[in-house]
């Protein structure tokens, strides 16, 4: 990393004056994306999205983000395993896309695998004493067998933590319960546990992947961006909330609820259920760093994930979920098409705006610049553990 870069970091972090916003060189440049890769997504605790993306024993899916091929999977008793998606043979992929096994095998060489990830099974691999005869031509002999507790799946760490789950590469992961200090007890009002996924959306947009967390984090676009379509729900927020833990998270109250239209309020789901007080008039949104991010309403919750392709691109997962209850109504699938006619609404706004400013971050004498204190919390709580994590800081929080 140049010094200038280093430099620039340092003064998100407020070291030398009020601390500003990321360096432009860190969404412009495939080197950082580079850096990202091995100081964040490699080590860090990474949010996956809701954990029932796999229900059931046996359930898989799939995932191919920020360089890495995973196989996400619910084993036969219930508990969620992560994998990098390689045989141990020689490297073939083993799965594609989601779905229901009862156990893996490669196509390649017939290597067959538990849901554990153990090795169960590999064809003549029993035969693969190999004799070695000295140089001196003599018939002594040495032979290494073939013992299948070695060549398991390799494993990542996972944890599912109130319906969300996420997974770390890391050899030795940052203590979990530390990067979430603070979020449940914070997010109690909201029966986020037990909600439904009811709709994914996976797809492209021509930007960094931090600007696209960043725009759903921040208040400061509503009137510009959404001048017709959500601005007139949100009210000022509340001060952002001191956290501890990984994650930057503040409420704001609304007229309705933030996860219609302005112009469709007269179709409302029911409230969550045990949600009162301010939690049943607003909407919190939370950021858990780095590439997670949802907004729980007063209805609903929506999720993103966001992870690198390039410096001026990134992949996009968002889910929308809704209580159990909510789910089992008769008319739900009725209702629910203005819920998502909101979500895809905002983003048709969001999107062009981020392309432009991609255009702009990509010019060479972009610059660093000051946060709105009140309307831009999260973002600037997010650039300060990044430039943490980017200097090689001991900080992992």
């Amino acid at each position: 990393m140049d010094a200038d870069l280093k430099s620039n970091l340092q003064r998100c972090r407020g070291e030398n004056g009020a601390p500003l916003s990321l360096p432009p060189q860190t969404y412009r440049d495939d080197q950082v994306i580079g850096d990202e890769v091995a100081q964040i997504f490699r080590r860090q605790w990474i949010g996956l999205g809701r954990a029932d993306l796999v229900k059931n024993p046996g359930d898989y899916i799939c995932l191919d983000y920020a360089q890495q091929s995973i196989i996400l999977l619910r084993d036969k008793s219930g508990e969620i395993r992560a994998f990098a998606n390689s045989c141990r043979h020689r490297g073939a992929r083993l799965l594609d896309e989601r779905g229901q096994v009862s156990g893996i095998i490669c196509p390649f060489h017939s290597w067959a695998y538990k849901l554990s990830g153990e090795l169960a099974g590999a064809p003549r691999m029993d035969d693969t004493s190999m004799e070695e005869r000295p140089e001196d031509g003599s018939q002594d002999s040495q032979s290494s067998g073939f013992c299948k507790s070695d060549y398991g799946l390799i494993r990542y760490h996972v944890k599912e933590h109130l319906g969300f789950v996420f997974i770390c590469f890391d050899d030795t992961p940052y203590d979990f319960d530390a990067v979430m200090d603070g979020f449940d007890a914070l997010h109690a009002p909201w029966p986020i546990e037990t909600l439904q996924s009811t709709r994914r959306r996976e797809f492209d947009v021509a930007c960094n992947w931090k600007a696209f967390i960043e725009v759903f984090n921040e208040y400061y676009h509503l009137p510009f961006v959404h001048p017709d379509s959500i601005d007139d729900l949100y009210l000022d927020p509340d001060p952002s909330d001191l956290t501890h833990g990984q994650f930057a998270s503040q409420f704001g109250s609304t007229e309705g609820t933030g996860a219609l239209l302005q112009d469709q309020q007269d179709l409302p789901l029911p409230i969550m259920p045990g949600l009162n007080g301010r939690a049943a008039a607003g909407v919190r949104y939370t950021w858990v760093f780095p590439n997670m991010t949802f907004a729980a309403g007063v209805d609903a919750l929506w999720l993103y994930e966001a992870y690198p392709i390039t410096a001026d691109r990134c992949h996009v997962v968002q889910t929308a979920c809704f209580p159990p209850e909510t789910v089992a109504q008769p008319d739900f699938d009725e209702k629910v098409a203005a819920y998502y006619e909101r979500l895809d609404a905002a983003l048709d706004e969001d999107i062009p705006a981020l392309i432009n400013q991609q255009r702009g971050l990509n010019n060479p004498d972009a610059r660093q610049g000051p946060f709105q204190p009140l309307l831009e919390p999260n973002v600037a709580r997010f650039a300060q553990w990044y430039a943490a994590q980017m200097l090689n800081s001991n900080e992992r929080v």
